[in-house]
């Protein structure tokens, strides 16, 4: 979505050839191919620690950390070399995210008239509101300190993370839709 954006912004008049189905065929086999590989390497890693606490978890969702809690062996270096790898993939999407905006947001700030900054920033806020959204909780569910750890706590992580961000995907990008905007604005009134 960032590459997309940025060209359509700031290369509008390529933007045929540069996105076309060719550039999005690759965009696409590199997104799943990074979080195949991700996956993968957590399952594999997941099915190869022995559980000895039972194999329920306290979740309706059966997050990486809350299986690690029922294991019986010290996988902290597994996860470590499984965490590096993701955080390595992710970093990269990051880093290509934040370029593509650098860019975006000084070619838009270079636009002349107003109506047009407002109108390429409706088009890129609601991809960084979503992105951003699922980042911070997803970050907040797997980087915060075991001593913070609750049942309760951990649920409602697993939550705003998983679920929050699908959900409102879809509200986000449609308010740039009038009448959408309209049946808001009336609907608070």
């Amino acid at each position: 979505m960032a590459y997309d954006r940025f060209v359509a912004i700031c290369r509008p008049l390529h933007y045929g050839t540069i996105m076309g189905s060719r550039a999005c065929v690759k965009m696409a086999a590199a997104a799943w191919a990074s979080g195949f590989l991700c996956a993968l390497l957590h399952t594999g890693n997941t099915f190869s620690i022995p559980l000895c606490q039972g194999n329920t978890v306290d979740q309706f969702f059966c997050e990486i950390p809350q299986i690690l809690k029922l294991s019986c062996s010290d996988s902290y270096l597994r996860e470590l070399g499984l965490l590096v790898v993701t955080a390595c993939l992710m970093f990269g999407c990051f880093i290509f995210i934040v370029v593509s905006y650098v860019q975006i947001f000084t070619a838009v700030l270079r636009i002349p008239s107003e109506q047009g900054r407002h109108k390429a920033f409706s088009m890129c806020l609601p991809h960084l509101a979503v992105v951003s959204l699922f980042v911070i909780t997803a970050m907040f569910a797997y980087l915060k300190p075991p001593s913070l750890s609750s049942p309760a706590l951990d649920l409602v992580v697993a939550v705003l993370y998983a679920v929050v961000p699908p959900a409102v995907n879809p509200l986000i990008y449609s308010m740039r839709n009038k009448e959408l905007k309209d049946a808001l604005r009336k609907l608070v009134q």
